[in-house]
């Protein structure tokens, strides 16, 4: 089992996407709970970055039953992203990983930039020491990018469910065996990855962020059972379209192909050791 923890509103809503599957318990955090219970937990807010850090909560009792493996959501530019790293050394005797949301920062100015790139930075740094297993980057612009046309009434409902089936599925594969191929392990310093969704027809990579430079990557299959049991020459056709990427010492491919009744669809995770800077308009163009 899996605990998910949400800081912040924005982070609260991607989390509660894992409530109704038995293998997650759900942890929100935010100003908008009204009275702590066994999952919520009040945050209150503050004029400054000073006094969140001022004010760290004590979660030693709200997370005493919190699962060896954490998955902690994060969303910049937040105030309450500052409460992050007071959260985090609570329960660092936990198996972490970070899952980083990247709201457009072209038009944010002042504080609320300044917290970005901090709390963006030092959580990068954090993975990369190995103090966390992994720090994943989303991009609310480049996820809006990859679906297309996305209406402003649910605007972030959308986006916020594209990064839970993302993680999800990746939390599946992780846990099942696959009909073929196997997943290379990454090496230990390439601990800051990318998620990205496939066009199954060509395994072309729509990444919802796009990382500067790209080390170890995965890619996860799902195919319908009935092209898995009929489709003969499916695994050479797969597997030609992956040799024709580019490799190099550094930047090595692997793939595993797993069974779905639905409509095929993949991931693929990129992983580096590089850390990300800020991401601009001219890179998603």
């Amino acid at each position: 089992m899996i605990s998910i923890v949400g800081i912040g509103t924005g982070a609260s809503a991607i989390a509660k996407n894992f409530a109704d599957i038995s293998q997650y318990d759900v942890y929100a955090l935010n100003d908008a709970v009204e009275e702590n219970t066994e999952n919520e937990f009040h945050l209150p807010s503050f004029e400054t970055p000073e006094e969140y850090e001022n004010h760290i909560p004590d979660l030693k009792k709200f997370f005493k039953n919190l699962k060896e493996q954490v998955q902690v959501f994060i969303i910049g530019t937040t105030y309450s992203s500052n409460y992050s790293l007071g959260i985090l050394q609570q329960i660092q005797d936990k198996k972490i990983d970070i899952f980083y949301v990247k709201p457009d920062i072209e038009l944010v100015t002042g504080e609320r930039r300044l917290i970005e790139n901090l709390t963006f930075g030092v959580l990068q740094e954090y993975a990369r020491s190995g103090l966390f297993g992994s720090c994943t980057v989303f991009s609310n612009l480049e996820i809006e990018k990859n679906l297309g046309d996305v209406p402003i009434k649910g605007y972030y409902d959308t986006l916020n469910k594209s990064i839970f089936s993302a993680v999800h599925y990746l939390n599946y594969f992780t846990h099942s065996e696959p009909e073929i191929g196997q997943v290379a392990k990454p090496a230990a310093i390439n601990r800051i990855r990318s998620i990205g969704a496939l066009n199954m027809k060509n395994l072309e990579e729509k990444w919802f962020f796009e990382l500067d430079v790209e080390r170890d990557l995965c890619y996860y299959l799902c195919i319908n059972e009935e092209r898995l049991a009929k489709e003969g020459m499916l695994h050479r056709k797969l597997v030609d379209i992956l040799k024709k990427k580019p490799t190099n010492a550094f930047r090595k491919i692997s793939y595993a192909i797993y069974e779905t009744p639905y409509s095929d669809f993949g991931y693929v995770v990129a992983h580096t050791n590089k850390v990300q800077q800020q991401i601009t308009l001219d890179k998603v163009d």
